[in-house]
């Protein structure tokens, strides 16, 4: 469901000095799209504001629903959503979606006892019981869940006023009779089971609305999830836990359950375990413990680590914190008396530190009693310090004094677990407070922004990371942000798709920060503003689907807000165009070579825009078989860098691996048959009881699979009488490669180029060139342009010269 609309809402001061809000609804657009969301958001966004005769620049407040519902479609709307929010530069507000849903019943006059019950997919649904009223609909839940079919229906039916519910949500859709089959028969007209605009809109002001956003700030607008991923619910698999009895309820493990005191994520399902052992701990002392409703509302808000610690599936400790500015605040650290001193609490800390490290926070904080001496000893053994003190913090105790405070402080990453902190990325950019004004400008960055021409904003999100550039009408590239989620992959050894959207939903708001930021320290002010630029151009494929919709959403958004011209950009052509930062005079006709993760093939470049494609791989990918390789051996993710480093301490020539197609006469590729007869040696050696040589089976295997590309380039280039070769892609970073083309190439005469290190991965500066080349030639697009996940090497592309500055920013990222 598409839902959409526009309202003026006004407050006002009723005579018992209570709070009233009026809500005049001036246009919907509320429709079914048949999984066309990212077709038609934005072009509905418009059109309605067009029907309530409204122009964008009027916008005071962009609202969006969260969720739950389609994991592809929430975040389409939030991506949008944000990308509105960035180029209006006013707040975003998110509600719930079941909210929508009953407020949607209530202005159709419904009353009494409602149950919504959202469709989640695998035999699922999201339910929710409200109370509707005169005043509005009203939560009877604290936070949204998943429920099997089964489970839902039977709490629903166990609930004192279940012949009085009546039921509503598109979950009826598919699981109508198996509700009706438990005597729950009393349903809404089918037309009011979905979310609708005005229905968000009223949720959004209802006097009980609690926004779970902050301030407005459109980076902290997030999908509601119920669910952890497949990836991690197939880890669960892999590892050989049992099903709990929280699947039979909730439809997902707890995580690691089974296992000797494991940490993971709080869940709702943990709730009540929570506020016992809590309740337990401070029993008589000075604390006062947390409710039940404090700790749901906690999971619900964004920026906020919450962990527990179990052993054999029973909770035996917890620990939380919030980001606050560049501060993360841990707000409870509890063990259970008899798993205390076996570094419970300091593994706890040191999980939600990694997060905290990961939401931007340079410190970390917190308050210990004056009289726990376990704690401040625990504490200063991760590096925290006495920054102050906060009198009668703490109190009354049961014999009614308060107790000090002690303000503790330490600055990240600690040092409590060397290898987790070993694993800790780089914190990501963030800008506060929102909206962000840029401060007057003086003279001097005036005239070098009016002197720089057209700017080009240029979005990349094919993968695993977002990427954002800012081109100026000379080429130069003016800013280029890359912030990777290769961490949260690396532990399923390779990208994730689901959780590399969550990561592009989570960090695109800070990237944009970023890349206006540091464009605007290229010109001598504090950032660049959305109206300084001319187009946005966006990866719209290859790629994965679910990556790159939130780009192209983003995009569209930031587009429609402003009115900016947006264009599409093809990834693949964005790695054959970065060789141009090392060698700006490259012209067609040449030979290029594309390898990465997800690409392995021979381009003869005829002209810019004319690609004729060799050959390709038949099967994996280069940096596909590389990742492969090094999960076999245990070396973990990514492969390619890794099996390089081991690479040039070993003999090539150990271990005779295949050389697949060496002598197939064409120019296809395939690696499958080489991975498998690495990975056979690798079982063959443990069998016979004896130790692998790591470097000399790196060497090895790069070497086969670098002397057919090689051979196979060379054959190209000889048949198409070019002088001209270069390679693209993340496997363009391997040094051996490199170094092995440029020695057969000199000897023929023919010139080599390879990208800088900095552009072999996916980056947005690469992307860069080829949004500057579509704006100058008028290549543009309508904002119903959607993702192309299978897109062929030339779509979205121009004959035009591309244009390539002098260099780069003075701190390329």
């Amino acid at each position: 469901m598409l839902a959409c609309a526009v309202a003026r809402v006004t407050s006002a001061s009723a005579q018992d000095n209570t709070a009233t809000t009026a809500i005049d609804v001036l246009a919907t657009g509320d429709h079914l799209c048949c999984r066309r969301a990212n077709v038609e958001l934005t072009a509905t966004a418009l059109e309605t504001l067009a029907k309530a005769r409204i122009a964008m620049a009027d916008v005071d407040q962009v609202l969006v629903g969260r969720g739950p519902g389609s994991f592809t479609g929430v975040r389409i709307g939030i991506a949008t959503a944000k990308g509105l929010a960035c180029g209006l530069a006013t707040t975003l507000l998110g509600a719930s979606t079941l909210d929508a849903v009953a407020w949607t019943a209530w202005q159709a006059g419904q009353r009494g006892r409602l149950a919504v019950v959202g469709d989640a997919m695998r035999k699922e649904v999201y339910p929710g019981v409200y109370l509707l009223d005169e005043r509005g609909a009203h939560r009877t839940f604290e936070v949204e869940c998943v429920r099997t079919v089964n489970a839902a229906i039977d709490e629903l039916k166990a609930r004192s006023d279940a012949e009085q519910l009546v039921l509503s949500g598109d979950g009826l859709k598919k699981y109508r009779t198996a509700f009706e089959g438990a005597g729950l028969t009393r349903m809404l007209d089918e037309s009011l089971w979905h979310p609708t605009g005005e229905g968000l809109i009223r949720a959004s002001q209802a006097p009980d609305f609690r926004p779970a956003l902050g301030d407005g700030d459109p980076a902290l607008v997030l999908p509601v999830y119920t669910r952890l991923s497949d990836a991690e619910e197939g880890e669960r698999a892999r590892l050989g836990l049992k099903a709990s009895p929280s699947v039979r309820v909730t439809g997902v493990d707890e995580a690691l359950a089974g296992r000797h005191l494991q940490l993971r994520p709080m869940l709702p399902a943990d709730l009540d375990a929570v506020v016992a052992l809590d309740a337990a701990t401070y029993e008589g002392s000075a604390h006062t413990p947390w409710t039940r409703t404090m700790f749901a509302s906690e999971l619900t808000q964004p920026q906020r680590s919450w962990w527990v610690a179990h052993d054999q599936g029973r909770v035996i400790g917890f620990a939380g914190g919030r980001l606050a500015g560049a501060d993360f605040e841990v707000l409870d650290v509890v063990v259970s008396a008899d798993h205390r001193r076996r570094h419970v609490a300091s593994r706890l800390v040191a999980r939600i530190a990694y997060d905290g490290q990961a939401f931007g926070a340079s410190t970390i904080s917190l308050e210990v009693d004056e009289h726990n001496a376990a704690g401040q000893a625990l504490y200063g053994s991760l590096g925290f310090v006495k920054v102050g003190e906060r009198p009668g913090y703490f109190g009354p105790d049961a014999k009614g004094k308060s107790h000090t405070a002690l303000i503790l402080q330490a600055k990240l990453p600690l040092q409590a677990d060397a290898k987790l902190m070993a694993q800790l990325p780089e914190p990501s950019a963030s800008i506060r407070p929102w909206p962000i004004v840029p401060a007057p400008r003086n003279a001097a960055s005036r005239q070098k922004i009016e002197a720089a021409g057209d700017l080009v904003l240029a979005i990349e999100s094919s993968c695993d990371e977002t990427a954002m550039a800012v081109i100026d009408s000379r080429g130069t590239i003016c800013a280029n942000v890359v912030a990777t989620s290769v961490d949260f992959h690396a532990r399923f050894g390779g990208v994730v798709p689901e959780i590399a959207s969550r990561k592009h939903v989570e960090a695109i708001v800070g990237v944009f920060e970023e890349v206006m930021a540091q464009a605007g320290r290229h010109f001598g002010c504090d950032t660049l503003a959305a109206s300084d630029l001319s187009c946005v151009g966006v990866t719209a494929g290859p790629g994965l689907v679910g990556a790159l919709v939130v780009g192209i959403a983003f995009a569209k958004g930031l587009c429609a807000a402003t009115g900016l011209p947006f264009t599409a950009v093809n990834h693949l052509e964005g790695h054959l165009l970065a060789n141009l930062f090392e060698t700006p005079d490259l012209r067609p006709p040449f030979v290029a070579s594309l390898v990465s993760g997800g690409n392995t093939m021979l381009v003869h470049v005829r002209a810019w825009g004319d690609y004729q494609i060799l050959g390709a791989t038949i099967d994996d990918a280069v940096g596909e078989a590389f990742d492969k390789v090094a999960k076999a051996l245990g070396l973990g993710y990514p492969g390619g860098p890794v099996i390089s480093r081991l690479a040039a301490r070993g003999n090539r020539k150990a271990i005779h691996f295949p050389r697949a197609m060496m002598h197939s006469n064409d120019y296809r590729f395939s690696l499958s048959g080489l991975k498998t007869a690495v990975i056979t040696y690798i079982e063959g050696e443990g069998r016979a009881g004896r130790a692998i040589n790591l470097p000399d089976l790196a060497a090895s295997f790069e070497a086969a699979v670098i002397d057919v590309q090689v051979a196979k380039a060379v054959a190209a280039v000889e048949e198409t009488g070019v002088s001209d070769f270069c390679i693209g892609g993340g496997v363009a970073a391997n040094p051996e490669l490199r170094a092995e083309y440029k020695r057969e190439f000199g000897r023929r005469g023919v010139r080599v180029t390879v990208p800088p290190m900095v552009v072999c991965g996916d980056n947005a500066a690469m992307m860069a060139l080829a949004a500057l080349r579509n704006w100058r030639a008028g290549v543009l697009f309508s904002l119903t342009q959607d993702a192309e996940p299978n897109a062929k090497l030339g779509c979205w592309s121009s004959s035009e010269l591309p244009v390539i500055g002098p260099g780069w920013p003075e701190k390329p990222s």
